[in-house]
């Protein structure tokens, strides 16, 4: 069994698919806290205002594709922040995209997690019960 984390951060521009996968992560109850936000760049000044005050993610589901910053602009900005316990926050793409030029860029900008929506029930406890060991097979690519 997994251990509960203290956050999640769900970065995603559609609401709906943040409604479910919300309540998803509610249901299986795998963390205290679940903060949604629409586009990279409220996901910056989230996580920058929280490690003000000593609080990360520990888990960032990430979507690819949104307006005002897109996933692979939230990580190339991520990358150059300085924050406390950053190597400790675990980022997983979770998009419709299986477009494999996305795979590459996501691989090439640190992405070890790469999950294709819908977000279901079982993947979500396999993801977790594996230690977020799931990832997608970047060598094929």
């Amino acid at each position: 069994m997994h251990k509960k984390l203290n956050c999640i951060l769900l970065i995603d521009d559609d609401e709906v698919n943040n409604f479910i996968n919300e309540n998803i992560l509610r249901k299986l109850n795998v963390a205290a806290d679940i903060k949604v936000v629409k586009n990279g760049l409220e996901a910056l000044q989230f996580i920058t205002t929280y490690n003000d005050e000593g609080i990360s993610p520990e888990l960032i589901l990430l979507d690819l594709h949104m307006p005002v910053m897109d996933g692979f602009e939230f990580m190339s900005s991520f990358k150059k922040l300085d924050l406390k316990n950053k190597d400790k926050i675990e980022i997983a793409v979770l998009t419709s995209s299986d477009n494999p030029n996305d795979l590459k860029l996501a691989k090439n900008l640190g992405i070890k997690h790469y999950l294709i929506k819908p977000f279901k029930p079982d993947t979500v406890e396999l993801f977790f019960n594996m230690n977020f060991s799931i990832t997608y097979n970047f060598s094929d690519n």
